[in-house]
């Protein structure tokens, strides 16, 4: 059951990353200035799914984090503490 999950993380991770690489350089075509009126509403509208996609699986990412914390590793404990004279 482990095994899945991992490959889901690993997923969104790159679905993530793709997303976030796509909009960066949206931004960057969204600066010259030799881009019509169309096309500069066009590309503001792609980006705008994107973005909505992007806040989708940051929400599913957040939620598969959130609901297996003990499957992320160490656990932390309140050390015990001796006072030495």
């Amino acid at each position: 059951m482990t095994q899945p999950s991992v490959l889901d993380q690993k997923s969104l991770d790159q679905n993530i990353r793709e997303l976030q690489e796509w909009l960066r350089n949206a931004w960057q075509q969204l600066a010259d200035p030799t881009l019509t009126a169309f096309s500069r509403r066009e590309l503001r509208n792609q980006m705008k799914q994107c973005n909505a996609d992007l806040r989708v699986q940051l929400q599913a990412a957040s939620k598969q984090m959130l609901s297996q914390p003990a499957a992320r590793g160490k656990t932390f404990v309140k050390p015990e503490l001796r006072i030495l004279a």
